[in-house]
């Protein structure tokens, strides 16, 4: 299915997507994704894209694509779409959920493209809360704020809503200690920032140690950085020299041609 108008298309297992098959994945919770940025018709980090992808396959239907498939999919959506745009691969079982028989179908994958985004301008100001991704955005809204940071059971911050933190103490990139999904943003900044031997480090980050911290920001397929003015009743300066480290590493980052 492709909309013209929107540079939008939907595929399924490299085939255009019709109705009936879009509206019975309409509701299906079963299934995992990962998002990307295609710019001239390449993608940064498609090592790290095919590997959550594998890796949440397996764990959730006890069997993955070939990244080869995987791999012919994303080319034809993107060689049919224009060059810059934005992709998602959603791996999902084709038997539904609910069912015994979705323990042992093979995986299918939808590829959905769309027009490129580098995300909000920023600066965000976070207030925080549970994992309850929608809900607490909207809390955080409607106390004046741009989205929501999670905090877990011991008190240390993990992520946002669909974002990975990352701090600065004024010589040390800090990465939070937490359960979170760690995303391929993240894992292109770190390898490059590793390639650029600039410190960094994961750390447990309390409220108190919050404080401490020079700089914040965010990041995720949309771009590798976005400072954040506030966290709660923190208050951090943007920090413009942290974030465009941030953004130096990732274009560092190599772009492949599919």
């Amino acid at each position: 299915m492709f909309d013209n108008v929107n540079n939008c298309q939907a595929r399924i297992n490299g085939q255009p997507a019709t109705h009936p098959e879009l509206i019975s994945l309409a509701f299906a919770g079963f299934a995992h994704f990962t998002a990307m940025q295609v710019r001239d018709r390449k993608i940064k980090g498609l090592d790290l894209h095919l590997a959550r992808l594998r890796n949440a396959s397996v764990s959730f239907f006890g069997r993955a694509l070939a990244d080869e498939q995987l791999l012919s999919y994303i080319r034809s959506s993107i060689e049919d779409g224009p060059k810059d745009q934005s992709l998602t691969v959603t791996v999902f079982s084709p038997k539904g959920e609910f069912t015994a028989a979705s323990m042992d179908a093979e995986p299918a994958a939808l590829i959905r493209t769309g027009p490129p985004s580098q995300g909000p301008d920023g600066p965000l100001r976070l207030s925080t809360g549970e994992s309850g991704k929608t809900f607490y955005l909207h809390q955080a809204i409607r106390q004046g704020f741009d989205d929501a940071a999670f905090v877990d059971s011991r008190g240390h911050l993990s992520e946002a809503t669909i974002w990975n933190l990352v701090f600065w103490d004024g010589d040390a990139v800090i990465w939070p200690e937490a359960s979170m999904l760690r995303g391929t943003m993240m894992g292109i900044v770190q390898r490059q920032l590793e390639r650029l031997d600039i410190p960094q480090r994961h750390e447990a980050i309390t409220f108190e140690r919050l404080r401490e911290l020079s700089a914040a920001a965010v990041m995720n397929s949309w771009t590798p950085g976005i400072a954040v003015t506030a966290i709660a009743a923190t208050v951090f300066a943007e920090a413009a020299p942290f974030i465009s480290l941030l953004h130096e590493a990732y274009e560092a980052e190599p772009a492949m041609l599919l």
